[in-house]
């Protein structure tokens, strides 16, 4: 029996120094490189199986062509944009009170410059927004430009793609990019008769499936449709039956998009300008930013709401929508009421919303009350209840699943989006949202909140404590895999 000691030892030995060398290869924060030394050490060999899978990050050159390829020249705008935000005389008459910190700082990071007089609509209901998307695709004439995490082959999505396909024949400039991992089950022979007739499909950077990319990390998280430049689509829902609420899994899926017309749609046409030519640079769109071009038509729109349109991604070291949402909670004065399918922050976001909370601050965030991951969801629970212990309103939604990627404040600033109040969000994923500086809009939101809390319960802190120590132990032991989760 020596001898198997002997081997136990030496596979010890090799595998808690094969996690050194894996986890300080790459550059991480510390938390991450902590919680994967965890995994490595204390499951020998499965624990690299895990890895490969989900913690390896993308090469450099996958990332350069999203950094340099086709960057839209936006300086001289937002220049004259800061300068509009100095002078007094007419800042107050472009954006809300309080949030030219905000403009400038996605202008400086993200170029994403400011628009004006859009008219914005909000959907909460996947059959209503459907119904409004296929009404916009049917109108085209030029292009309709797609962009989904989640494009499955089932009901929905095989409507989506016959409409599009007759588009196509008609013509119409289409282009589709999904996520290979998030569209699980759809490959590319299931867009093959859209390419005949003339469209584009192309996986995101150009990955064949889920299983040979071997990736969980790093997906284009995104959710964008752009119809002649004119109308964009942006939010939480993705394109299949479940968010139509047809799966009994979840039963009624609670989301928010919004739907904007004006030159605020020029931000989701260069987001998605740059992907597509990062992902079929045989194929690229040959456009720079230029209103009243072929892909910039010029807004003719009498609408309220200013807004930004925000990206983020693994590409850059800043982490834009992260560090909009810190903005919006220390501004915030009276309310913060945010929702999200994971609440997994890290501690600068935990910091800055117990801060709010101990400064008299309505804080309030709302979470589903079902998982659809488990150790997701047990995280989120553990952050849950110490969000409760601070005296924040914690909510869990009732009425199936919620999905929704919200922020408001004060009834002032507002955001919808596809980022998720979680680290793979944060780092890990490719996401956008708008951030809107509208009242209206802002109590709009406000209002939805308030009619999803008549299908919420309201969680305190004792509540939590009364859970079980099972149940304790699996939420405490998932939030120490939060950084890679």
């Amino acid at each position: 029996m020596h001898w198997l000691y002997s081997v136990f030892e030496l596979i010890v030995v090799l595998n808690a120094f094969g996690a050194i060398l894996t986890v300080f290869r790459q550059r991480r924060d510390i938390a991450a490189t902590w919680a994967w030394l965890l995994v490595l050490v204390l499951l020998p060999v499965v624990g690299f199986i895990i890895y490969a899978f989900v913690g390896r990050k993308l090469p450099e050159n996958r990332l350069f062509p999203l950094k340099h390829k086709a960057q839209l020249e936006l300086d001289l705008i937002i220049k004259r944009q800061s300068e509009e935000l100095n002078d007094e005389k007419t800042s107050s008459d472009i954006i809300s009170e309080g949030a030219e910190g905000m403009v400038r700082f996605f202008g400086n990071t993200d170029h994403a410059f400011l628009t004006r007089r859009n008219v914005i609509d909000i959907f909460t209901d996947g059959t209503a927004l459907f119904d409004d998307i296929f009404d916009e695709i049917r109108k085209a004439t030029k292009h309709i430009h797609i962009e989904f995490y989640t494009f499955y082959n089932d009901d929905i999505g095989n409507e989506m793609l016959h409409l599009l396909e007759q588009k196509a024949a008609e013509g119409v400039e289409v282009k589709v990019i999904w996520d290979s991992w998030g569209s699980m089950g759809t490959y590319r022979s299931f867009f093959k008769h859209l390419i005949e007739l003339g469209g584009e499909a192309s996986p995101f950077l150009g990955t064949r499936s889920a299983i040979t990319d071997f990736r969980l990390n790093f997906r284009d998280h995104r959710k964008i449709i752009v119809v002649d430049g004119k109308v964009g689509y942006v939010g939480g829902f993705n394109i299949g039956d479940q968010y139509l609420g047809r799966k009994k899994k979840f039963g009624y899926w609670r989301d928010t998009h919004i739907k904007i017309v004006g030159s605020g749609v020029y931000g989701l046409q260069s987001r998605f300008i740059l992907d597509w030519n990062a992902t079929s640079p045989e194929n690229a769109i040959d456009e720079e930013f230029n209103p009243g071009s072929e892909y910039f038509p010029v807004a003719e729109t009498d609408g309220n709401t200013s807004l930004q349109i925000v990206s983020s991604g693994p590409d850059s070291d800043i982490e834009k929508i992260k560090l909009g949402y810190l903005k919006m909670i220390n501004a915030a004065k009276k309310n913060i009421w945010i929702q999200s399918p994971y609440l997994i922050p890290d501690d600068s976001v935990l910091d800055a919303l117990r801060v709010a909370a101990h400064s008299g601050v309505d804080v309030r965030i709302m979470v589903p009350q079902m998982p659809d991951h488990a150790f997701v969801y047990r995280a989120t629970q553990y952050y849950a209840w110490q969000c409760a212990k601070w005296g924040i309103k914690v909510y869990y939604y009732n009425n199936g699943f919620i999905h929704a990627k919200t922020m408001v404040i004060d009834g002032r600033i507002s955001t919808v989006g596809s980022a998720n109040m979680d680290f793979r969000s944060f780092k890990l994923n490719f996401e956008v949202n708008s951030f809107m500086y509208d009242e209206a809009i802002a109590q709009e939101l406000q209002d939805i909140y308030e009619n999803d809390i008549q299908s919420a319960t309201l969680q305190t802190a004792e509540m939590f404590d009364q859970q079980s120590w099972w149940l304790k132990f699996k939420q405490t032991f998932s939030r120490l895999l939060s950084p890679i989760l």
